[in-house]
């Protein structure tokens, strides 16, 4: 079992590191040209908070905080990106049950901008008070460039040992879903996204020039995000299985989905995507209904919030209380449901 729950959270950890790389890639390869368009009407506010928000990992949610704290775009905005946004769970929901990410992304995309607009509508006087800003980590240097032509080969020659670590390991995970000891053991679509993607991921580490390495790639990625989401994932999974074939919880949590739900909404409070994987984790093992699953994921945001947390305690909270009270609704609808 815990041979099993370690190759598990390998393939799930690899695939996070992949996106997030490609994320990154492309964050930088744009030079924030995506935070311009959330400049315009309330709608249009919507519609791109929530496509920024649904998109996985925690960068579009930091946009939009940090427009918001300039006074850019509205409460509702906000809202709409909190509630599309699960943070780096979205790499994890991706990695172990792709068909119900790619269903939960769109309803919480059409949620978020209904609840985005209603927020405006009835939100008042309130009024953005920030004055510290915490923008998202761009760099507008020239020098700043993903694919350094002419100087590939002596980046290369010269490596550095973070690029030779990353490029070690990109190596191993490849030749691990290769062989089938990592990811899926047929050759099905999954193991075939997996395989593309971490070649996607190789020809990053390679060519990057070392700046963009050091700055974004190891220090924000690697040192930042993979030893927690490692460590999360792996023992969420060895507890919860270990859980379930001892106790025989499987029943039990089936039998009582209203406090399910509410503990969900709940740990949703937490900016912090690391305790929501419990709830993924039961609904893999079918212990949990995809409502509460789905109220999980609306009411979580990763640490998409902790900037604004940090400027207004107060317009965090109202947030979350948005955020909890429509995770907690859509959830009840969805018991009712027999979802």
């Amino acid at each position: 079992m815990i041979l099993y729950s370690l190759k598990h959270a390998l393939m799930i950890t690899g695939f996070v590191f992949v996106m997030m790389l490609v994320i990154e890639y492309l964050n930088v390869l744009s030079r924030g040209v995506w935070q311009e368009a959330l400049r315009g009407g309330r709608w249009r506010q919507y519609l791109l908070a929530a496509a920024l928000g649904v998109s996985p990992g925690c960068l579009g949610a930091f946009a939009v905080v940090s427009l918001y704290m300039h006074r850019t775009v509205t409460p509702g905005a906000v809202v709409a990106a909190m509630i599309a946004t699960s943070g780096d769970e979205s790499f994890v929901m991706l990695a172990m049950a792709p068909k119900t990410a790619g269903m939960i992304f769109f309803i919480l995309f059409l949620v978020a901008i209904v609840a985005g607009a209603l927020t405006d509508r009835f939100a008042g006087s309130w009024v953005a008070q920030a004055h510290a800003a915490h923008d998202l980590y761009l760099h507008d240097e020239e020098d700043c460039e993903c694919f350094p032509r002419g100087q590939i080969l002596s980046q290369l020659r010269s490596c550095s040992l973070s690029r030779g670590v990353l490029l070690l390991a990109t190596i191993l995970f490849t030749l691990g879903l290769v062989t089938g000891e990592i990811g899926p053991e047929e050759w099905n679509w999954v193991r075939w996204t997996l395989l593309l993607s971490t070649m996607v991921g190789l020809f990053i580490v390679a060519t990057v020039p070392d700046h963009f390495l050091e700055s974004h790639l190891w220090e924000h990625v690697v040192k930042t995000h993979i030893p927690r989401i490692l460590a999360w994932t792996f023992g969420t999974l060895l507890v919860m299985h270990l859980l379930l074939e001892t106790f025989q919880l499987t029943d039990w949590l089936q039998e009582h989905r209203l406090l399910l739900l509410l503990s969900a909404c709940l740990l949703g409070l937490i900016p912090e995507s690391g305790p929501h994987l419990v709830f993924l984790t039961l609904y893999i093992e079918g212990a949990l209904p995809f409502s509460v699953l789905l109220a999980s994921s609306i009411v979580q945001d990763g640490h998409g919030m902790l900037p604004l947390l940090a400027d207004s305690r107060r317009d965090f909270l109202r947030v979350k209380l948005i955020n909890f009270a429509v995770g907690l609704l859509i959830g009840l609808v969805g018991i009712v449901l027999g979802w």
